[in-house]
């Protein structure tokens, strides 16, 4: 989105917004939600603090493998409790993963698919499950994204949800939203707007790809905003008064969300120039290291890794259009990543301020705490930022922590066997004393390799479907015993999203490739960790690729809602 396309939308949603506001006053408030249940068997229920990050590496924290981001509150859950070495999604852009985090489905059973897909009202809910079966209080602060966001006119329930108050809204008796700083009609962005306007324009603009910083690199800015005033500190403050309004007898189920450290990158810049020097910054370990070395890595993949590297593919799909890799200099790349380190430790700090009332109030003896990403970030990988049709580790591997409540008696441990979301609400079900209901597609995670065979996962499957119907992109993939393989179905003309205003102006320059089925990847990611060499056309891999395949085909979740899409993000 350019920038004065992105000024623009922040006028206009401010302006349906307060419109919105004025309908709320003469329709009154959301219905409540009906009473929870209040179970009689005596037993305390453990507390579930659920926290998530938004297109977060796998290697972003020090506990897994990260160098450069300070973060010992993260850590420290990780030490105490169980850290998941192989964690992957099942959709690397935000709508799907998200709306399979609520519902313990796979894209392919609550049907979305891709970004600009809206979760439909009905669709089934872990917190309305934890509510009424089991008495939990549910809260929802932060991000949430169950609707697109590109909504001018605030067409969707989640986007006009601060007019109309705080909820309830999708089994959340409490919602209060955040988004990648003062857009739409979140509560976040109405605050900002109403009481500290004068930092609304620090910000930069996501999708906008315009530069900023020392560099001028894609989507940084030095905002200027007081760090307490920043998303990332009001998500933290404003969980913490929602738990202190919970009896501490009364079980909770809260979901706090971070928008950071997605793009735009624009963390407090007092705090940059405290914490880090961009020139020190080391690049991602997966980046090739030379202009000719990438363009002979991508050569020997689909199309579009190339075309994404050269411009000729622009990536609609995860990131502004407008961004061209091979231009972008090794500075730029490095105060990029530098941004997102410190937009981690600040993400740190506030989860430590979270857990710090947890003990303050005497509840953390009986809370279980969940730390994840909805996806990752190329972040220099294969030369190669933001996200988009590209299943690699950077994009399909998150970090994944599980500190169990202490009084559950649970041992520290890692897990290397592969995980993915779709197991995270099952496991909420089992904290909470309940069975898995049938509509959730996955078990609950192994609290350690040792786990009965049951709770054990052979195998990840992973999908992608192209926002843009133009572009009819289609991926399936399979992790499956150290190997990542990828399917390229035969590309498509009329599946996905017809948005005539945005594709005009995101298609500019862009070659859209064509696949007709043949085309694939293999990675051996314990031989090559970043996936660097593509087996896919190795006769001596053959076999195993045709096996990978055929297990790929077996378990593949049917697709069994088609929803429409309704804006492009």
């Amino acid at each position: 989105m350019p920038p004065l396309l992105a000024r623009a939308f922040l006028h206009v949603t401010s302006a349906v917004f307060r419109a919105r506001q004025l309908q709320a006053r003469f329709r009154g408030a959301p219905a409540a939600l009906p009473a929870p249940a209040r179970p009689s068997t005596g037993l305390r229920r453990r507390n579930i603090l659920f926290i998530t990050v938004d297109q977060q590496r796998f290697d972003a924290l020090r506990v897994l493998g990260g160098t450069v981001a300070r973060t010992p509150e993260l850590d420290a859950l990780g030490r105490e409790g169980v850290i998941y070495r192989r964690a992957f999604v099942h959709n690397v852009v935000c709508m799907p993963s998200r709306a399979t985090m609520l519902t313990g489905q796979y894209p392919r059973t609550h049907g979305v698919i891709a970004n600009g897909i809206p979760l439909p009202d009905d669709a089934p809910s872990v917190a309305e499950h934890l509510r009424t079966a089991a008495g939990y209080r549910t809260a929802l602060v932060g991000k949430a994204h169950f609707d697109p966001h590109l909504d001018p006119w605030l067409s969707f329930a989640e986007n006009r949800l601060a007019a109309r108050g705080t909820g309830p809204w999708r089994g959340f008796e409490h919602v209060e939203l955040a988004t990648h700083g003062p857009l739409g009609g979140h509560h976040y962005a109405a605050w900002l707007r109403s009481k500290h306007s004068k930092h609304v324009h620090g910000f930069a603009g996501v999708l906008t790809g315009a530069g900023g910083g020392d560099t001028r690199a894609p989507e940084v800015a030095h905002n200027h905003i007081p760090r307490e005033l920043y998303h990332t500190d009001w998500v933290a403050d404003r969980t913490c008064t929602w738990l202190r309004s919970v009896p501490t007898d009364e079980p909770f189920f809260c979901w706090m969300s971070f928008p950071d450290p997605h793009h735009p990158f624009d963390p407090p810049y007092d705090e940059v120039k405290q914490r880090i020097d961009w020139r020190d910054v080391p690049l991602a370990a997966g980046h090739p290291g030379s202009r000719e070395r990438i363009e002979e890595l991508l050569a020997k993949r689909p199309a579009h890794w190339l075309g994404y590297w050269k411009g000729t593919f622009r990536n609609a799909e995860g990131g502004p259009t407008t961004v061209i890799p091979s231009q972008l200099t090794m500075d730029q790349l490095r105060e990029m990543t530098a941004m997102i380190h410190v937009e981690n430790e600040l993400i740190d700090e506030a989860v430590g301020r979270v857990l710090a009332l947890l003990r303050e109030r005497g509840v953390d003896e009986h809370t279980d705490i969940i730390f994840t990403s909805d996806h990752g970030e190329l972040q220099g990988d294969h030369g190669l930022v933001f996200k988009g049709p590209y299943h690699v580790d950077g994009l399909l591997r998150v970090p994944l922590l599980w500190r169990p409540a202490p009084s559950a008696g649970l041992p520290p441990g890692e897990v290397r066997a592969p995980v993915g979301n779709v197991m995270l609400a099952p496991t909420f079900c089992a904290i909470a004393g309940l069975d898995v209901p049938a509509w959730m597609d996955g078990t609950p995670l192994p609290a350690s390799d040792a786990a009965p065979e049951a709770q054990r996962c052979e195998r990840i499957i992973a999908t992608f479907d192209s926002n843009f119907a133009p572009v009819g992109m289609h991926l399936r993939t399979i992790y499956r015993d150290g190997h990542l393989c990828t399917v390229y179905e035969p590309t498509t003309t009329e599946e996905g999203g017809h948005f005539p205003i945005y594709w005009r102006i995101w298609r500019k320059g862009s070659q859209i490739p064509r696949y007709d089925g043949s085309e694939g990847e293999l990675y051996a990611c314990d031989d090559d960790p970043h996936q660097h060499h593509n087996l896919w056309d190795d006769p001596a891999r053959r076999r195993l690729r045709d096996e990978l395949v055929a297990d790929l085909r077996e378990h593949l979740p049917p697709l069994r809602r088609r929803l429409r899409f309704a804006a492009p993000t």
